[in-house]
């Protein structure tokens, strides 16, 4: 019955399951298994992986989720559209994340790393990853939606936030019958992110009402929104496919923005944390060089500043490595012919193709003694060796993260402001680690972090 069934039927996570389908065929280029009828290759070499991922992109852009815009309006995204209507419309999202945009935007995502510094202050009772998820959303609704309050940790989001992608019943369901019985979907007009379409597309629409009558421009998310719509049809010139970018558009962009934003990020900067806990000399070492740079800046931190802590990128990088925030991606071929090269696989169209990002991270072949938390593997000189398919925690290709720039500068500055005020601790240091079921994404259940005021602050 292949994946889909044992995640259905199994308490593990997706990447679980692919990563034991990995460990078991050593020796092979790719493993074949089955979503229930539709057959499904588990990808173990990184030549097929660039294949699927940038080679022969148009083959296999497809994300594998059948969705119908006009049923299931979140999840009209960039993360989820397949084709044409994806080509347009991240080309018209793109904007949104150039560097000169991050760099404009950044006192925001500082101010609300310093609100973070008063919301540790007051020793939250949540646990740590849920503390982690309340900065994340604060963080993006601020600084991509222009959404204030008094305090930037108080987000109206949060809630749904956090809901969107929890561990239930429903949504093993929902992505199970994707992969089983796609046509269901459809014909029974179920939708993946139906509770939260009313909630979220009046809010988008009333951020762009009220920024309709604003003279001044933000240069944020909800301003890309309303120059979208003041241009009228969205159109590829070289199809000639057009879109309007109604507001429902822009609540579906808006609401992926907000979950891959969230959760994500709160999990590289969870995972960081409890690295550094697990080897204090190396929380030692970011403590100084957050030290130096806050010195450095007289306090006041800069965009350049955070971008350039070169060894607070290295420790991230190696907890992305060990702990991707998403543990596998899924492809769907979407022609017949197709021949993957290493083992001249020929691939059916409807095949559905496994990316297993936690197993290629953690194979001795790409990291010796994978399970070590190493940051010099990621220093300047040595990352120059790491090929850019075995090292996937924003994906590559064509769709790689689009929001890739934007995730790492927020995971930093919360990381930094933090960390410049508080040592991290934990009691589970030997823990093996539980995850929640969960189709992507690697939530973990079974661990936490203490936030222990530093005797300088």
């Amino acid at each position: 019955m292949g994946i889909a069934c044992d995640f259905l039927l199994q308490n593990r996570a997706v990447f679980e399951l692919t990563h034991e389908i990995y460990n078991k065929y050593p020796d092979a280029p790719a493993v074949g298994t089955f979503a229930f009828a539709t057959p499904a290759l588990v990808l173990r070499d990184l030549k097929n992986i660039e294949e699927v991922m940038t080679g022969d992109f148009n083959t296999f852009n497809d994300r594998g989720f059948n969705i119908n815009p006009k049923v299931d309006r979140l999840a009209d995204n960039v993360l989820l559209m397949n084709g044409i209507r994806w080509k347009l419309t991240r080309q018209k999202m793109t904007p949104l994340f150039t560097s000169s945009k991050l760099r404009n935007m950044y006192y925001i995502m500082d101010k609300s790393g310093k609100d973070f510094v008063e919301y540790l202050r007051t020793e939250p009772k949540e646990q740590a990853f849920d503390i982690l998820t309340t900065f994340c959303s604060a963080a993006i609704g601020a600084s991509v939606f222009g959404i204030h309050t008094q305090s930037i940790m108080d987000s109206p989001f949060l809630k749904m936030a956090r809901k969107a992608l929890e561990p239930s019943p429903t949504l093993t369901l929902r992505f199970t019958l994707n992969d089983m019985f796609p046509k269901l979907l459809e014909i029974f007009k179920l939708k993946i992110f139906g509770d939260f379409e009313e909630f979220f597309i009046g809010a988008i629409k009333n951020v762009l009402r009220v920024r309709e009558q604003q003279a001044t421009r933000t240069h944020d998310f909800a301003d890309l929104c309303m120059g979208l719509q003041q241009k009228g049809t969205m159109r590829d010139p070289e199809t000639g496919y057009e879109m309007e970018p109604t507001d429902e558009l822009m609540a579906a962009q808006a609401f992926f923005f907000f979950i891959a934003g969230v959760e994500p990020s709160a999990t590289a900067m969870f995972f960081a944390l409890f690295e550094m806990a697990k080897h204090p000399d190396i929380q030692s070492r970011v403590h100084e060089e957050i030290d130096q740079v806050f010195d450095e800046c007289d306090g006041k931190l800069t965009f350049e500043a955070v971008t350039n802590m070169k060894y607070l990128d290295m420790v991230l990088d190696e907890s992305m490595r060990m702990h991707p925030a998403i543990g596998n991606l899924l492809r769907r071929c979407m022609r017949d012919g197709a021949v993957l090269p290493v083992g001249n696989i020929k691939v059916d169209k409807g095949t559905l193709i496994h990316l297993p990002i936690y197993a290629i991270h953690h194979d001795p072949r790409h990291y010796p003694e994978p399970e070590k938390f190493i940051p010099e593997r990621f220093s300047q000189e040595n990352k120059k060796n790491i090929n850019n398919y075995a090292f996937l925690p924003f994906g590559e290709g064509h769709r790689i993260c689009i929001g890739m720039r934007f995730a790492r500068l927020q995971v930093k500055t919360g990381l930094v402001h933090a960390l410049r005020h508080f040592t991290v601790e934990t009691r589970d240091a030997g823990t093996n680690i539980k995850f929640g079921k969960l189709p992507a994404q690697m939530r973990p259940t079974n661990i936490d972090l203490q936030f222990v005021l530093r005797a300088s602050s």
